[in-house]
């Protein structure tokens, strides 16, 4: 039986979560080991607004139609809205905490007074910070979550906010001080969430993949909440946040049924003193893109005229 090839960032937190993916499909009957590709966003320090979220899998994507490997494990919150010709999302797992995670070393984001400086590399991030009304000093970082905590216990930072999801799958959860409630800060579409991407041409594998990993749930959702960025054309600089989740209803009669819950949010004016827009819908599981184009019309219906200049290319979904 040949052994998968599994392509992943070299990052800790790609390897931790991309050898996941492997083990599951090693003890499901089918040997993995992991392929480490560094790409052009691991190898710049500048910001994401200004060099484009798809530089993060363009190097992995380039392996698969190579042949070098037969499987990307990508941050789904990374991958561009475009699907290319060739390469097919097969599986979405159980997707980790969806939540925003704050770092200060022994405060919560409503003691963090006025003028407190807080790093962040999101521009979703950073719109909603200000719209608290804290009067904080968000400031732009990249690096790896030690870099980022770092910051903070050097003093450079009174806080960093970064994904949980990132957190939990190193086992260092229990350094963050408060998870945000997304009512508070809405997450990027498909944070927390992993697309395992292969070769559309590969059809056993396809199958393999999905039947391991892929949640049907999780998909329905991330469905809807990228639908949103769609539906926007969003652009790097674009703050979006998106979030559904399956929630338990009654149909016409009367029988419980899933049905899919949608909110978004979308900063309009400046980053750094505009506002908040916020759309929500609910609907079938089936139409999970319907749903999020109809979120995505609605931001734009309150908010079109407003909308940050775009940047680079890729979408908002840091």
């Amino acid at each position: 039986m040949s052994v998968l090839k599994i392509g992943t960032r070299p990052s800790k937190l790609a390897v931790a979560q991309s050898t996941t993916v492997a083990d599951r499909l090693t003890a499901a009957g089918h040997p993995s080991e992991l392929v480490t590709i560094s790409t052009s966003g691991d190898r710049s320090s500048a910001p994401i607004p200004q060099i484009g979220v798809g530089v993060f899998v363009s190097q992995l994507r380039d392996a698969l139609y190579a042949g070098e490997i037969d499987v990307a494990v990508h941050s789904y919150k990374d991958l561009p809205s475009a699907q290319p010709d060739g390469l097919t999302i097969a599986a979405i797992p159980e997707r980790e905490d969806v939540r925003d995670a704050l770092v200060t070393g022994g405060r919560v984001l409503g003691e963090l007074g006025r003028g407190a400086r807080v790093g962040t590399g999101s521009p979703r991030r950073t719109v909603q910070l200000h719209a608290l009304g804290q009067g904080l000093e968000v400031l732009p970082i990249r690096g790896n979550v030690d870099t980022r905590i770092g910051k903070v216990r050097s003093g450079e930072l009174d806080a960093v906010v970064i994904a949980a999801a990132g957190l939990r799958r190193l086992g260092r959860v229990d350094e963050a001080d408060e998870l945000i409630d997304p009512l508070q800060m809405l997450p990027a579409p498909a944070q927390g969430a992993l697309a395992i991407e292969c070769r559309t041409a590969d059809t056993d594998l396809v199958s393999v993949l999905a039947a391991v990993l892929d949640d049907s749930g999780v998909r329905f959702a991330v469905t809807a909440e990228r639908a949103v960025l769609a539906g926007l054309e969003a652009e790097c600089t674009t703050p979006v946040g998106a979030l559904a989740e399956v929630v338990s209803d009654l149909d016409d009669d009367g029988r419980a049924v899933d049905r899919l819950s949608l909110r978004g949010a979308l900063g309009i004016g400046d980053i750094a003193g505009g506002d908040v827009v916020r759309a929500s819908a609910t609907g079938d599981m089936d139409d999970a893109e319907k749903i999020g184009a109809a979120v995505a019309l609605e931001l734009l219906d309150l908010g079109a005229e407003d909308l940050p200049p775009a940047g680079p290319g890729g979408p908002a979904n840091r």
